[in-house]
């Protein structure tokens, strides 16, 4: 059946008031439903559970001490740099005798909980300026995306680097809030956007009418039904944050102290192998891609289905 015929009965059953009575779903269930069918959504939220339960329980399950060199009696600066697999170590070690997997599985706790703190300092700043400028509008709103748009005028990595360079000396703490800065005015810009429409909307003019006091109204009405789409950018711009967060540290910017092993930090310290020993590089790098990939994937899958407007 045709679309202009299946148009047609649903006109005629209009008319002939058929039809279908069934109550209509919220918009998280109708999400849902597509999202529980949609092959790509799934295939980004097994990896990212995957990744989550790996971080959380990498100490336990990592077969050696990711600070320790058990391998270090087989290094050989001449003829054997780097060891390869044997019973034990199926990924062999790096360069100074240490187990390759266990730092990879150690390292996707510091990857993802750097991630993840700068992705929520990044989403608290961007509430606050975001919130500013879609309350008040007026002044305050062009103060406050001014300060946005000097951000956004500036590459976000080099903003970040730039950050990250002026610190007194490398750490964890520097790259989360190198990372986390420049966050701010993504989230902002888009819960500006949110909440400036919802100011003209039936419900925030209804409680104008009844005399609703202002910070009420934005707290109560407008910033809880804007949300949904910064929450929805939160997952793909913690794709974003695991990147950065591995540009940073493969530049030195990271955490110094490689016996707390870090994705990024193990792809900057496998250059000096890369071309005899490119696994160092390959393992680190697709741990990296895979994970971004996966937060990627379930975040466009939540947007699609959250905004009936971008559904295909």
């Amino acid at each position: 059946m045709s679309y202009a015929d299946r148009r047609k009965e649903r006109i005629d059953a209009l008319a002939a008031g058929s039809v279908d009575e069934t109550p209509g779903v919220s918009l998280i269930a109708s999400a849902w439903r597509r999202l529980r069918r949609d092959p790509v959504f799934l295939i980004g939220l097994a990896i990212t559970v995957v990744f989550v339960v790996l971080a959380i329980i990498s100490p336990w399950i990592a077969p050696h001490d990711p600070a320790a060199a058990p391998l270090l009696d087989k290094v050989r600066p001449q003829s054997n740099p780097v060891p390869g697999p044997e019973a034990g170590f199926p990924l062999g070690a790096d360069d100074r005798g240490r187990d390759l997997l266990s730092r990879l599985l150690v390292g996707s706790r510091q990857t993802l909980v750097v991630g993840v703190v700068a992705t929520l300092f990044g989403l608290a700043g961007g509430l606050v300026l975001g919130t500013l400028a879609g309350a008040f509008a007026g002044r305050v709103d062009s103060v406050v995306m001014r300060i946005v748009d000097v951000m956004l005028s500036v590459p976000s990595l080099l903003l970040a680097f730039t950050i990250g360079a002026l610190a007194a000396r490398p750490s964890q703490t520097t790259l989360i809030i190198a990372i986390a800065v420049i966050q701010v005015p993504i989230f902002a810009r888009l819960l500006r956007g949110s909440m400036l429409g919802q100011r003209s909307s039936d419900h925030v003019l209804a409680a104008r009418a009844l005399g609703v006091k202002q910070h009420a109204i934005v707290f109560r009405h407008m910033l809880p039904n804007s949300l949904g789409p910064v929450i929805v950018q939160a997952t793909l711009v913690l794709a974003i944050a695991i990147i950065d967060a591995a540009a940073l540290s493969f530049l030195g910017l990271g955490n110094p102290d490689d016996r707390q092993p870090e994705w990024g930090q193990m792809l900057g310290r496998s250059q000096e192998f890369i071309y005899d020993y490119p696994h160092l590089a390959v393992y680190p790098a697709l741990c990296i891609i895979v994970v971004a990939l996966g937060f990627t994937l379930m975040g466009e899958s939540l947007r699609e289905a959250l905004d009936p407007k971008t559904r295909r």
